[in-house]
């Protein structure tokens, strides 16, 4: 008697085993267009975009002067950005003015996925540049990305909604 219950517990054992590592088979695997910030690669980002609109979550509008060290929020309206495999990259404001990046996917950390710049200036290396911005990513896709920058607002955060159409 003893043997028998040791014999299927055993057997019980195993079976729990292989379950647990077998793959799901009734799982559903529609791909989606567009992508959440989970987990993103660089490709998704590869190509021109132009920002066409800037809202606020949780902050007054216009309560930030300055973004990426350059001017307000709506000066990036109608700025084109563009971003190469490479990692290299460019954007331009509706004055003409432009500015060279290096720019990363960050995937990670408590902060999700974030599309991560530094500017460069002529005879600059991007690995020498410390400083850079750090964007989180809410949604990208083919046609459209939102990229949302955290601004602390007392004890929590508001964020700068920028809202890009891929080009």
């Amino acid at each position: 008697m003893k043997k028998i219950f040791q014999t299927s517990l055993a057997i019980l054992a195993l079976s729990f085993v292989f379950t647990a590592c077998s793959t799901p088979q009734n799982t559903n695997t529609t791909p989606s267009t567009e992508t959440s910030a989970t987990s993103v690669s660089r490709g998704k980002f590869v190509g021109t975009w132009t920002l066409t609109n800037v809202t606020y979550d949780g902050l007054v509008p216009n309560a930030v002067q300055n973004v990426f060290d350059q001017g307000a929020p709506s000066a990036f309206i109608g700025s084109t950005w563009k971003f190469t495999n490479s990692g290299n990259g460019v954007y331009t404001l509706t004055n003409g003015q432009s500015q060279t990046i290096f720019w990363s996917v960050f995937n990670g950390g408590t902060t999700g996925t974030q599309l991560q710049f530094k500017k460069l200036y002529e005879g600059d290396k991007a690995k020498n540049v410390q400083e850079g911005y750090r964007l989180n990513v809410g949604t990208v896709s083919g046609t459209g990305m939102t990229l949302m920058s955290p601004v602390a607002v007392g004890s929590g955060t508001g964020y700068i909604v920028y809202t890009f159409v891929k080009a």
